[in-house]
């Protein structure tokens, strides 16, 4: 549903879009101000590629240099099919893709307060969100192991008390996925995904459901970074009738990245 069956036509889809990727104009900042740095963490859509691959990968993009430093990624992102309380940590070994599998740690999990995260295979074998990011993960950094969190409505401390358990150092990226409004219209949904995003860059903690999926993802990562002193910087931000899609009705995409290192 979300990207192609077959390995060699996924990783093509997966190639072109990320070597087509560049910044939106909408973006808050030009491409030359942007850190050379890779990013610790970047926030990323997940609709199918065709619609939201071209924003994603405007964020996957910037990870290259990543490539054999990377060891463990944290995902985290809303879970769609079935409410869980807490984070859910999802209680298997192994994701497979098309591209390949990439293992679960499992050890990592024991840094996180165990009053704050369940594991729930319910509510992750159905879940989108995580498992569109895998493929652009496998093509830029290789078969690095994975933390994948789903969360419904968790409060942003624990959220992000969780998210900073896991922090780790330059051997762990965080990846929080969220698409932005569902099905406004084109001028509607721009104007609303515009505040949203200032509100994400401004490290707002109060994101609703209306504004993004992954408002209890993306509350926490703020909540965190407020902590850090880390600065999230915008990327891209478009919606599906930019992409590949009608514009009577859109869903918002954005991409943002921080910075391993506090703002001055």
């Amino acid at each position: 549903m979300f990207y192609p069956r077959e390995k060699d036509a996924l990783r093509a889809q997966v190639q072109r879009l990320l070597s087509h990727a560049a910044p939106s104009a909408l973006a808050a900042e030009p491409a030359s101000d942007l850190p050379a740095a890779p990013p610790k963490a970047v926030l990323v859509p997940h609709a199918g590629y065709v619609y939201s691959g071209p924003v994603a990968a405007s964020a996957y993009r910037l990870l290259s240099p990543l490539r054999g430093q990377i060891e463990r990624v944290v995902l985290i992102g809303p879970a769609h099919r079935l409410y869980v309380p807490l984070v859910a940590s999802s209680g298997f070994a192994r994701f497979e893709t098309p591209l390949g599998g990439l293992d679960v740690d499992l050890d990592v999990l024991s840094r996180a307060d165990p009053r704050l995260i369940r594991d729930s295979p319910q509510a992750h074998i159905p879940e989108h969100c995580l498992e569109v990011q895998l493929p652009f993960l496998l093509e830029v950094l290789g078969p690095v192991r994975i933390v994948p969190l789903l969360v419904s409505d968790a409060p942003p401390e624990q959220v992000g008390a969780v998210l900073d358990a896991l922090w780790g150092g330059p051997e762990t990226l965080l990846v929080v996925s969220s698409d932005l409004s569902h099905y406004l219209p084109y001028t509607v949904a721009r104007r609303v995904d515009a505040d949203t995003a200032e509100r994400i860059v401004a490290l707002d903690t109060s994101l609703d459901g209306d504004q993004a999926c992954g408002c209890a993802a993306i509350n926490g990562l703020s909540w965190l970074a407020r902590k850090k002193g880390l600065r999230l910087r915008l990327l891209d931000l478009r919606n599906s009738g930019d992409t590949a899609g009608p514009r009577t009705e859109v869903v918002g995409y954005a991409a943002f990245r921080i910075d391993p290192s506090p703002t001055p």
